[in-house]
């Protein structure tokens, strides 16, 4: 059979069943529900926050702290779109910047979306990234508008790149006369404000709000309505969920993972050619969800992160000390031309590894020698190699390991 045939029997076969989804997009992370249940006192208090630039005043700044899937990025999005169609009511300029920092990566690119949202375009490389903040000042300043910029995610810009960005953002309004701008930063790590200059922090957290996780009976809530928008009536079994409720409950409350399994279930269903999504898919789903997301943590860590891991698979051995990861780690940003963290704030990306479920450090004691902490992966060698193989930077030094390895070998 030749692929082309093969491939118009799966399209016709797909076309031609029964359909499961009524609007699978309904599922995605990016949706943003008419409702949000189980958020109203975020929403109150968002809401009360940013109110005052309807009346042409500059709201605080504030900072939204919460675990992934805990409704942060969509009760931000949801109360600042309502704010914009209230200030057209009301005749107020007022416009909200949402820039996710860990898909923009860099000051440059924050500070180039930022610009393109007020009418200033720059070009995607090439200016510095004073040029680039000079840009943005100057057409925010000629906009006249209140603006808002949410800095999704900031924690991953911070601890690649430091607070300049936000230095910039929290002094921009002494340099401003007809404009004005007020910041909401999402971080998912409580610790953030460890990273901070404590200058920054306090001109920027003049408010907080702390998202808590979703207990199963508010996941299940959750999955219930959206349920009704995506599937086609008599589609979804009670048991499949129920256990995507519990699965997602046990994961810290994480409602995206609760909404991607049961997407998942739903397409696994699908393929199948089944009328009806069950618990067995949901837990089919749940393996290839979780082969997906160490792949995708992999690949979305930050450079020094990534560094970390490329030294613990290099050392290959099942108890390696801090400072036998941190000697490796000292070579490989010798080979890459990048700057040294301190062996403290390493201790400190180890940790985060270890809350990701990427590497295991556990403190063993050494007797009278005290206490040590032992690191190992916690992921397959194997995974490791595929993502970090496709890395344009990471990749060159992971060949030349192995490289050095084989050569060893042979010797």
């Amino acid at each position: 059979m030749g692929n082309t045939k093969i491939l118009d029997d799966v399209f016709e076969n797909f076309v031609n069943s029964a359909q499961l989804f009524k609007d699978r997009e309904v599922l995605r992370h990016d949706y943003i529900p008419e409702k949000l249940p189980h958020r109203e006192d975020q929403i109150r208090l968002l809401g009360a926050t940013v109110a005052p630039v309807l009346k042409d005043a500059r709201c605080s700044n504030i900072f939204i702290y919460g675990n992934t899937g805990t409704g942060k990025t969509a009760v931000t999005k949801y109360v600042l779109s309502h704010l914009e169609s209230k200030a057209k009511e009301y005749n107020a300029l007022v416009k909200f910047s949402y820039v996710n920092c860990r898909m923009t990566g860099s000051e440059y690119r924050v500070f180039a979306s930022l610009s393109q949202n007020v009418g200033v375009p720059v070009p995607f490389t090439g200016l510095s990234v004073d040029e680039v903040f000079d840009r943005f000042r100057r057409g925010l300043e000629a906009s006249r508008i209140n603006l808002i910029v949410v800095l999704d995610e900031v924690d991953a810009l911070i601890k690649n790149r430091g607070d300049r960005l936000l230095y910039e953002l929290t002094r921009i309004n002494e340099t401003l006369s007809k404009s004005k701008v007020s910041i909401i930063g999402i971080s998912n790590d409580l610790r953030l404000k460890e990273l901070l200059d404590s200058r920054v922090f306090s001109s920027l957290s003049e408010e907080e709000l702390v998202f808590r996780p979703y207990d199963a009976s508010e996941l299940h809530n959750i999955l219930l309505e959206r349920s009704k928008l995506s599937f086609h009536e008599g589609s979804l079994s009670e048991a499949a969920l129920n256990i995507c409720s519990a699965l997602a409950a046990a994961e810290h409350g994480d409602a995206r993972r609760a909404l991607d399994l049961l997407r998942v279930a739903g397409e696994v269903a699908e393929r199948q050619g089944e009328k009806t999504i069950t618990e067995e898919h949901v837990r089919e789903a749940e393996r290839h969800i979780e082969h997906n997301r160490v792949v995708e943590a992999l690949k979305n860590l930050t450079l020094h992160s990534k560094l970390v891991v490329l030294s613990v698979y290099s050392l290959n051995k099942s108890n390696a000390t801090t400072g036998e990861i941190y000697d490796v780690y000292n070579e490989l940003c010798g080979e890459l031309g990048t700057g040294l963290l301190t062996q403290r704030r390493l201790g400190t990306l180890v940790n985060e590894l270890d809350s990701m479920g990427i590497l295991n450090a556990k403190v063993v004691s050494m007797g009278r020698y005290g206490r040590t902490k032992k690191i190992r992966l916690e992921i397959s060698r194997t995974l490791i190699k595929d993502v970090f193989g496709n890395d344009c930077r990471i990749g060159r030094l992971l060949i030349n390991k192995l490289s050095s390895k084989k050569a060893k070998s042979k010797s």
